[in-house]
């Protein structure tokens, strides 16, 4: 067989366009007559050995293929092309393409391009089988990957033993606590000590109270640790051992009887006397103060001196944040707290003596009346004998000391403290002296037949004033005895609100409400959405509502209505609001002031687009918020 009958057998016939090349040693007119016998114009393909060419012609019409002498003239070159010792191997691994152009028809000459298989990409040359499985049983290669593969479950198993550890030591998220007794509430208050009763105890459980006022006369203030004072103190609080209603006294610190001791010790010792606002051998008046609503001087003689007098005759100022006043009253306030009393209340907070600065009265600017004259108490601004600058942190240092005798105890005021950033720390801006604030006229504008300012304003402006975090008192006693609102719509919708009521037992809220309203009252009070929930209002003139709502719990819709007409429900429903609601409750002569279609149930349905609330009225709804999505 002669080898263009080779090449066109390994090319696969002559109808094949591609045709391995032969080995080294091929001679050139072979070559050229195999491309002799190809269609013109068909052109050829073939593998062939990179060193089988030396080099090649410049010429682009020729290019021409010469052998090497060396290996012309090899012994073997034939076979070498298809023999043995791996050579058919090699030309398996790397082949090259070959093309074929034919060029000089007469000269026999061609040109051949020469590239790589699949674009040139080079052959993959990693390890065969043969050559890894000489290393699976070698020894280092098993240690290694036993070295791997116990590391790899070590850190697996170390990670989740991490995973469950974090899990069970990490600190969980604290449910919210409850709110101290004293916020709870709301509080029973009575008249004073000594008029106590065992019939005080039922009034208050009607009230379902957290806690019991009364008050300290304030000639025994300083008393409190003489047998018969102390003995009345242990009699009120024996009355009420065994219930859940704690006692709390409202006391007159600020001024002491001329018999006192602290006065006798005044007048014997005049280092004694910083505990006073004292003046020695004045021979005229040290200014124009006049006493508390009166037209008389401030001033009273003892002996040769002048001592302040702002209240009754024969009594007379202590300056509170006296070491003197500080030590004897701090002691009167654990002395209390011993016998068990856990709530305080101080009155004429806004009075409280703290410097020696005798600076006279200047007139009012916008005196209440204008008949007064200059020995009138309320021609004057007073601006030198009331909420003085320092009276928050003089409080907090008394609210400190029963805090430290008892967790539990409470310390606040008795009145309005009408100017609240008076009552606020020098050095905290926005916190308070005193634990319960009581501020604002809300409670009187709520219980008006036709308010002078927007319920809803009105409420936003006292919240805003006394700080949206604080806590207030809403004082029942402020209700006008000839509301023409029903006092159980009054107390729902004042006892859903930020605050504790404080109910008078001689009070027209209190008389005329029913105690199963007070018992529910106290039920919705301690539910999440009102002890930690948010605030909101809604725009429903004449009408006011608030909701009160946390996440993860059904949130209350309250809704009063201060008119004498049923009211739509007219405000603009938001997107995270149902328009159908359940009723929780509502006031004692609801039903009575709606018409027969306005009427409710307990745990009826209500739709808020067509829904009338009754005339002085307030209804409470439960809702689920809706989903945002």
């Amino acid at each position: 067989m002669n080898l263009f009958s080779r090449l066109i057998r390994l090319g696969g016939g002559a109808t094949k366009s591609s045709v391995t090349l032969p080995a080294p040693g091929v001679c050139d007119s072979t070559i050229n007559a195999a491309a002799e016998n190809q269609p013109d114009s068909t052109e050829v393909y073939k593998t062939i050995a990179e060193d089988t060419f030396v080099g090649a012609s410049s010429n682009p019409e020729k290019v021409d293929m010469v052998q090497d002498e060396k290996a012309a003239h090899a012994d073997g070159a034939d076979e070498q092309m298809l023999g043995s010792n791996g050579v058919e191997d090699k030309l398996a691994e790397r082949r090259d393409e070959v093309k074929f152009i034919k060029g000089d028809h007469q000269n026999g000459d061609a040109k051949i391009d020469i590239g790589t298989v699949n674009g040139g990409k080079p052959a993959f040359t990693g390890m065969s089988k043969e050559e890894l499985m000489k290393y699976a049983n070698d020894p280092f290669w098993v240690r290694l990957r036993w070295i791997f593969f116990v590391c790899f479950w070590a850190v697996w198993v170390g990670m989740l033993v991490g995973a469950i550890l974090i899990i069970i030591g990490a600190p969980k998220c604290a449910a919210p606590q409850p709110l101290p007794w004293y916020k709870r509430g709301p509080h029973a208050k009575f008249a004073s000590v000594e008029t106590c009763s065992p019939e005080d105890v039922a009034n208050a459980k009607k009230l379902v109270s957290a806690g019991a006022i009364y008050e300290l006369p304030a000639a025994l203030t300083y008393d409190v640790k003489k047998p018969e004072v102390e003995e009345k103190i242990k009699h009120l609080v024996a009355l009420y051992q065994g219930s859940d209603i704690r006692v709390i006294l409202d006391l007159t610190p600020n001024y002491v009887a001329k018999n006192s001791q602290l006065m006798q010790d005044a007048i014997a010792n005049p280092e004694m006397r910083s505990a006073f606002v004292w003046r020695s051998g004045a021979k005229v008046l040290p200014n124009n103060w006049l006493k508390v609503g009166g037209n008389r001087s401030a001033w009273e003689k003892v002996g040769d001196n002048y001592v302040l007098s702002q209240f009754e005759d024969g009594y007379y100022d202590l300056r509170m944040n006296s070491t003197i006043v500080r030590n004897e009253f701090g002691g009167v306030l654990k002395h209390l707290v011993e016998l068990g009393v856990r709530g305080f209340r101080l009155k004429n907070t806004k009075f409280f003596a703290l410097f020696d600065s005798l600076e006279d009265e200047l007139p009012s600017s916008s005196p209440k009346d204008f008949s007064l004259g200059p020995n009138e108490y309320g021609f004057y601004s007073h601006n030198k004998t009331t909420f003085l600058f320092g009276l928050g942190d003089v409080l907090y240092d008394y609210l400190s000391i029963v805090k430290n005798s008892s967790d539990e105890a409470f310390f606040s005021v008795a009145e309005d403290v009408m100017y609240p950033q008076t009552y606020q720390l020098s050095r905290v801006p926005g916190a308070y002296g005193i634990d319960l604030p009581m501020y604002g006229n809300f409670v009187k504008v709520l219980s008006k037949s036709k308010p002078d300012t927007p319920l809803r304003k009105e409420l936003e402006n006292t919240l805003a004033l006394s700080g949206n975090d604080s806590w207030l008192q809403w004082n029942f006693a402020d209700i006008y005895v000839d509301t023409p609102q029903d006092p159980s719509a009054l107390a729902l919708f004042l006892s859903l609100l930020p605050g504790v009521p404080v109910v008078a037992v001689d009070a027209v809220a209190y008389k005329k409400v029913d105690q199963n309203t007070y018992q529910h009252i106290t039920n919705l009070r301690k539910t999440a959405s009102y002890m930690h929930g948010n605030l909101i209002f809604y725009q429903a003139d004449p009408l006011v509502a608030f909701s009160r709502i946390k996440s993860g719990n059904p949130g209350y819709f309250v809704i009063f209505n201060p008119t004498e007409l049923p009211q739509a429900s007219n405000f603009t429903i938001p997107d995270n609001l149902p328009d159908k609601m359940t009723v929780s409750y509502f006031s004692d002569d609801y039903n009575v002031n709606a018409d027969s279609s306005g009427q409710v149930a307990h745990a009826g349905r209500v739709n808020l687009k067509e829904f009338k609330v009754a005339p002085h009225s307030s209804i409470i709804l439960t809702y689920v918020p809706v989903n945002a999505d």
